[in-house]
């Protein structure tokens, strides 16, 4: 795929006729140390058939595994070219041929690319994960039509935030007590303080803006992953967002920037695993949310990338992460930033950094704005 800032400077210029060769840049990187092996691990592009899936009743545990299911009818690819002409997109655009092809879709809401043989993508110059990479066929591109459903559909339609009044946020300060998260290389300070204090800036800020505030924790409390859920069920939230930074282990690649996650939809493969299993049949409470997990996700996503710089390492999806899979409510996580790297661990340790972080979440749930933007 083509280096990130050619291949979304060609999308967004997709007149120009850019025709640069790309280069992948999803390629799997090694594990944290206190990480599995797999924390970044690509599953296979070309999973086997889907088996049909397994329903959790809201409350139940959260992992559960499909029970020998029947056989599933072969997976669906849809022509792009089909697609985008039954909703009357703009022209696609050939970005590259070698050694993937690459194309641009023009849309009322922003520009989509797309390259065989890859699962990373780009909308309105911003990474997203999908769950199938597209296939050339007889000469054209080819994409999931879980894709098309999950991801491509739900950008394209937009999204306002809901204006109706008492709206409730449960924020989720990651880790808390004795769970100390990641460490800083910098001063040694834990994620802990530095979730809970983004968290404390983000909620008067909210508040102002008539949204009705509550933490998981407001100190420095150890709180199940099962109770955080439990605890924005009670508060009838609208949305919950967990707040988390990240890490890798020193001496290995310092990577930096923003990840934000959402829940895996049923028959996808997850983006990352961390060691645990993705049993693609599984339906959780959270994915009856799987638009409104997108499009929170990528606005959430594209409003952090201003004060970061544009480090921008995508929207994910991800089955493993307890406080999201048993939500009744739209849910994201996001990764504010690498703790393990020299560079945005010094900033991360800023306060007036922190407060930006907390303003840019902010006036993202709170501007009307169409298409994610």
């Amino acid at each position: 795929m083509l280096k990130p800032a050619g291949i979304l400077a060609c999308g967004l210029a997709v007149l120009a006729g850019c025709t640069t060769t790309p280069r992948d840049s999803a390629k799997p990187r090694r594990a944290a140390k206190e990480m599995p092996a797999d924390w970044e691990a690509v599953p296979t592009e070309k999973p086997g058939p889907i088996p049909p899936p397994t329903i959790l009743a809201p409350g139940a545990a959260p992992a559960i595994t499909a029970a020998e299911p029947p056989a599933a009818p072969e997976l669906k690819w849809l022509s792009l070219n089909r697609w985008h002409e039954q909703r009357g997109l703009g022209e696609i655009r050939r970005l590259a041929a070698k050694p993937l092809e690459s194309f641009a879709l023009p849309t009322t809401n922003g520009v989509l690319i797309l390259t065989a043989g890859s699962r990373t993508a780009y909308w309105d110059a911003m990474e997203i994960r999908l769950g199938f990479a597209p296939q050339m066929i007889d000469g054209q591109i080819f994409i999931h039509t879980l894709d098309a459903r999950k991801n491509f559909e739900p950008l394209l339609r937009g999204f306002v935030i809901p204006t109706k009044s008492n709206r409730v946020i449960v924020i989720d300060p990651g880790h808390g007590g004795s769970n100390l998260g990641a460490r800083s290389v910098v001063d040694g300070r834990w994620e802990k303080e530095f979730t809970l204090d983004w968290a404390r800036r983000l909620a008067p800020l909210l508040e102002e803006s008539g949204w009705r505030v509550f933490l998981t924790r407001a100190n420095d409390a150890e709180v199940s992953l099962a109770n955080r859920v439990a605890f924005a069920e009670r508060q009838h939230a609208d949305l919950f967002l967990s707040l988390h930074f990240n890490s890798l282990d020193a001496g290995r690649s310092e990577p930096s920037g923003l990840e934000t996650y959402c829940l895996t939809p049923a028959g996808m493969a997850s983006t990352i695993t961390r060691g645990y299993g993705d049993d693609e049949s599984q339906v959780f409470p959270n994915n009856a949310h799987d638009e409104q997990n997108l499009q929170y996700a990528v606005r959430l996503h594209r409003a952090l990338l201003a004060v970061n710089g544009d480090m921008d390492r995508g929207v994910r999806r991800a089955r493993f992460p307890d406080v999201l899979r048993g939500q009744q409510r739209p849910a994201v996580l996001i990764e504010g930033g690498y703790l393990s790297n020299p560079n945005e661990a010094q900033r991360i340790g800023e306060p007036a950094y922190r407060q930006r972080l907390a303003e840019a979440i902010a006036d993202a749930l709170t501007t009307r704005m169409e298409g994610g933007k």
